[in-house]
Parts: structure tokens; sequence; C-alpha cells
């Protein structure tokens, strides 16, 4: 028998940790939110605290000049040293990640415009689900007791693009154990290809020969190309897959033509005939730009331009109400700070405190909203600063990453980082999400360092202007690639090509 030994041992470890503030943590969150959301948050914040109230911008105004800052600073003091919520730029993004009191939270969900009120609480229109349509019509389908359950056994089991991937067998099985109802795999193909030819033509399918097969079925017989493309499917599927085309008109005793008149025919079928059915999507999720960015030229006298210009860079506040601390409150605090400690009972105690902890967490508010509206700037002119030639013309893009914003700014990579992350800028050539500016570098032949994003826009503009009965391939891609003055390898071409989903020479083959 062998004896284990264990000792113990104690030991100190001194260590320097930062710990996020509350205010700290409620401006990274209020940081990340874009525009819309962020209206949101603005208005959960003036539900829970009663002191916060929104006002009109020359109320503010005049509010400002008339609050005396010395009472503010007084009132500061008394806040146990609350520190200001800009003080240390360098957040621990690690800690604020795995906070546990704001877990969970999700902003990326809001939408809607900054528009009508009335109309943004109204509820969303109800829309009937494609599994509630086809159960509707599977209704309407003359079948037995026994042929229900094996429709309900089918539609339950359709995956996201409409198909039905089960065993026919397995289906079998599920009936009789659960229902106690013997039937055939027979049975469940006849039912299935009923649900085949209801609307949409091909859900059910088995695989995409079967789906786009059905499809043509039930199409109009005297559509151009449509006996030719069955007869394709049904019997020269793989040829057809892999666009073999000298293979298919020899086979099927076609000219290019015909062929290119049956592969026009199977283009319009869908291939997913589920797809983005199984719940029709919230249109009201659209984009709205938090930025707005326009160049000016300089005109002379005579109205030509000069050459020389102003950016115009506008951040998208305006359903952003102005807040401030709500009046009523102002002077009830002041009211219950005048009153003797000693005639002080305990509801009034409890009074002053509450009231003093909703102005706090008020006046925390408002900062960390301003802070969050001048990183965002600040952030979007450096933007414009490295990247004017594309905000004048719309092209010439140049290599940039967050480090280069960031050390202009004096922020931490991870705050940048959030700061661009899910915001938009409207520019005059469109509207781009500010993550669309950073890019890696590539040395031009002569030197010059040129965005990554430059050569896959020239990439992509090979493709779409190549020779599409012959395609060109990585290799002489990147050879064009390089008359442009882009040195590129083969595998960068490659690899800049699954990046912008364009497949292979082989599959862009077309007929013409």
């Amino acid at each position: 028998m062998i004896k284990t030994g264990q000792s113990q041992q104690l030991s100190q470890k001194q260590s320097q940790q930062q710990r996020l503030s509350p205010q700290q943590i409620q401006y990274i969150k209020l940081l990340q939110l874009p525009m819309v959301a962020l209206e949101q948050r603005i208005k959960e914040e003036m539900e829970l605290n009663p002191v916060l109230e929104e006002a009109e911008p020359d109320e503010l105004q005049k509010e400002e000049q008339l609050d005396s800052p010395e009472d503010w600073e007084e009132k500061k003091k008394d806040n146990d040293e609350v520190d200001p919520v800009d003080q240390n730029e360098e957040v621990d993004w690690e800690e604020f990640m795995h906070n546990t009191e704001y877990e969970g939270e999700n902003y990326g969900g809001y939408s809607g415009s900054g528009g009508n009120q009335e109309w943004r609480d109204l509820p969303n229109p109800y829309h009937e689900s494609l599994l509630e349509e086809l159960e509707h019509q599977v209704g309407l389908l003359d079948l037995t007791d026994n042929e229900k359950l094996v429709a309900d056994q089918i539609l339950g089991s359709l995956d996201h693009d409409g198909y039905f991937r089960r065993e026919l067998e397995a289906v079998v099985d599920n009936i009789a154990f659960n229902e106690g109802v013997l039937t055939s795999a027979e049975e469940v193909e006849k039912v299935r290809k009923q649900i085949q030819r209801l609307d949409p033509p091909g859900i059910a399918s088995t695989d995409l020969r079967d789906c786009l097969v059905v499809q043509l079925e039930m199409a109009d017989p005297d559509t151009s190309g449509r006996n030719i493309a069955l007869k394709m499917l049904k019997n020269h599927w793989e040829a057809f897959e892999k666009k073999h085309f000298s293979k298919l008109k020899k086979k099927l005793n076609i000219g290019d033509e015909e062929l290119k008149s049956a592969f026009d025919c199977i283009k319009g079928l869908d291939p997913k005939p589920g797809g983005g059915g199984t719940e029709v999507e919230d249109t009201q999720n659209y984009i709205e730009p938090d930025f707005e960015v326009r160049y000016q030229p300089a005109t002379d006298e005579e109205g030509k331009e000069t050459g020389e210009g102003d950016f115009i860079i506008k951040l998208n506040d305006r359903n952003v109400p102005a807040l401030r601390i709500s009046p009523r409150y102002k002077k009830m605090w002041d009211d219950l700070k005048k009153k003797k400690k000693k005639n002080s009972n305990d509801s009034v105690r409890e009074t002053k405190n509450f009231i003093k902890d909703k102005i706090d967490s008020a006046q925390w508010f408002i900062d960390s909203i301003r802070q969050r509206q001048n990183t965002l700037m600040n952030t979007m002119k450096t933007i414009v600063a490295l990247q004017e030639d594309f905000f004048k013309h719309g092209e010439g893009l140049k290599p940039m990453i967050l480090k280069d914003i960031a050390d202009r700014v004096n922020l931490d990579i991870s705050t940048i980082s959030r700061v661009v992350n899910g915001k938009y800028v409207q520019t005059n050539f469109g509207v781009f999400e500010l993550k669309y500016f950073f890019s890696e570098g590539l040395e031009t032949e002569s030197g010059e360092e040129v965005s990554n994003r430059e050569v896959k826009n020239s990439l992509q503009q090979i493709v779409d202007n190549e020779n599409k009965k012959k395609p060109l391939s990585d290799q002489a891609i990147a050879k064009k690639l390089e008359k442009e003055g882009y040195k590129v390898a083969r595998r960068t071409v490659s690899k800049y090509r699954e990046q912008l989903n364009i497949p292979v020479a082989r599959l862009r083959k077309q007929i013409m």
C-alpha cells in the first residue's frame, strides 16, 4: 500500500486591480448603444427615475446659465467623492463583460425611427408563419386520420430551408410509438408528395434535385426551357451540378440557345422554399445612421471650386431628448437641506436619502450621455481625417486599424472597437458601418500602401467583367491584379474571393 502525503501552504499575494464604478459601467454601456437603442435606453431611465425629465433645448440653456456650478460642486462633496465617468479612459473590459449585474442585456434588437411616438408604441402586425400556412393548406386536403398524423410529423420535421430530411421509417416508428397507429413508408412518401405541391411549391423536398424537379413539374408546360430542364435534372444531374455544358449538349442533343433557355428556367426556381418563411421578419429593423458626414467644397466668387473645402460632421441625436434634473425635485432637496438635523425624523431622513440618490443617479446619467457624445464625435472626426479621400470622392480607402484611432483620441483600443461596432454613417456615397473603414494594408509595386478593401473591389470588378464562358482562375486574377499594380499571391486571391462569396471559376461558368 502506497501512502501519499498532502501538504497545505498559505501564501499572500499582492496585486492591483482596477474596479469599475457603477458610473463607469453605465458610461460603457451607453457608449456601445447605436442611436436608436440609446433613445429607448433614455426612455427607460426616465421611467425609472422621476428626477430625470426632458427639457426643451432653450429651457436647458437658461437653466445652465442660472444654475450655480458651486452648488453642484458642494452637492458632489456630499456624495462620498464619486468619481466622474470619464476619470479613467483605460477600461477593464474583462471585468465589464463578467460583471453579473449587467449580464444578459441586449440593445441590438431595438428598432424603429425617431418619428411619431404613437406609431412607435403600436404593436407589430401579426403575420401567419409558414408552418401555420401549411397546416391550413393540409387541412384542405382529402386525408384520412392516419394520413393527417403523417402530415403533422412531416410538417414538424421541416428544416429552416423547408426540406424534409428525416428517414421515412423514422416517421413510421414515431407514429407507432406515440400514437399507437401502424402506417408504412409508402404512405409517408405519398403524403409528402402531396405536401410538396402546396404553396410554396417544393416544400418538404428531400434534396435540391427533388425540390427543383417538383417546381418544374408544376410550372406552365409552355414555359421556355421547361421540358429540357426536366430531362437535365432527372437524367443528368451530376453534369448539371458541375456545369459540364459540352456533356449536357451532347447527351441532350441540343445547342447553346436551348441549353441557355433551360438554365434560365432553372434560375427562376426557389432552391429554399422555406427560407425565411418560418416566421416573417420584423420589417421595422432597418438602419438609422448615427452620423452624417458631408464634404462642402469651397468656391470662388464665380462659383468655381477652389480645391479646398470643409467637412460637416453631425451626430444624429435629433431624437435624443435634452435631459435635466427636475426643478421641482431640486427645490424639494433645497428645502430639506435647510431643515435642522436635530429636528429631522426618520421620515424626513428617508425622503432626503431617496431624493439625493435619485438626483445623483440622474446627474451621472446626464454626464454619461454627454461623455458618450464627445467620445463618438472625436472618433468620427478622426476617421474622417484619416480617410479624407473616401469622404470626398467615395474611393481611395487607406489602410487603417483601431490602434490608429485609439492613439489619436487617447482611448483604449477596446473602447474604440465598441464605439465603431454597430454604428453607421451617412455619406454622399451611401450608408456605411464604421467598421467598413478599417482594413489591413497591402503594398503596391510602386511601394505605396493601399487598403486590402481596395484590392477586393478590384477583384470584384475583374470577376464582374470576365468572360462568363471562360471564367478566370485565381492565378489569372492574380496576374490581372498585378497589372493594376497590386502584388497579390494566388492564395491571397483565393482568400479574398471566398471572403467576397465568389465561387470558383468552374461554378461561375455561364452559357452566353
